[in-house]
């Protein structure tokens, strides 16, 4: 199995996207670990699903 490059780490305050290729992280800090999201960005990495996602994500913030 290759290594992903994107993973969820836990920080304080819930969980941020590390970007393995980039070394940096990617979007916003999640409360909940964003597991469909990861999944999409590491597998087939549909841009309308991804936004979608991260919408979904935006609106649990509040």
């Amino acid at each position: 199995m290759s290594r992903r490059r994107y993973v969820a780490r836990g920080v304080p305050g819930g969980y941020r996207i590390w970007d393995n290729r980039g070394r940096r992280w990617w979007g916003d800090l999640y409360e909940l670990c964003p597991d469909d999201l990861l999944a999409e960005l590491n597998g087939e990495a549909d841009q309308p699903r991804i936004t979608l996602l991260l919408k979904h994500y935006r609106v649990q913030k509040r």
